[in-house]
């Protein structure tokens, strides 16, 4: 499985559909068509209801799994680019946190604010 035709599938999955997403990523529309059925096989499963033409795409729930999991790989691969073509020296990124709604989740947001402004 290849990042590029993971980009390819996410696109298809954006624009609902292979002409759209040929357009966007120019190339052609059987090219595209081509790698998603290369990697239907590859994966074994279905990626998309089929259906008339014309009609927007939807995902099989294999391609929604998919899906997701190469919108993961796609961040984690565009980070680690980010991270060799970056600043050396230079302490940089993203911080991410999750909670439910408590207190204790609008304390750290109250220190997150008071931190970013104290930065600028």
């Amino acid at each position: 499985m290849e990042l590029r035709v993971l980009r390819y599938f996410l696109a298809v999955v954006d624009e609902r559909g292979y002409t759209a997403a040929s357009e966007r990523l120019h190339v052609t529309q059987p090219t595209l068509s081509r790698q998603i059925a290369d990697l239907e096989r590859e994966l074994g499963a279905e990626l998309f209801v089929r259906g008339k033409h014309g009609r927007p795409l939807e995902l099989t729930e294999d391609g929604e799994l998919l899906r997701r999991r190469a919108e993961e790989i796609v961040v984690l691969a565009e980070r680690t680019e980010a991270a060799f073509r970056g600043n050396e020296g230079v302490l940089s990124g993203s911080v991410t946190v999750g909670g439910g709604e408590t207190q204790g989740m609008t304390l750290l947001a109250d220190a997150a604010v008071t931190l970013r402004a104290a930065r600028l």
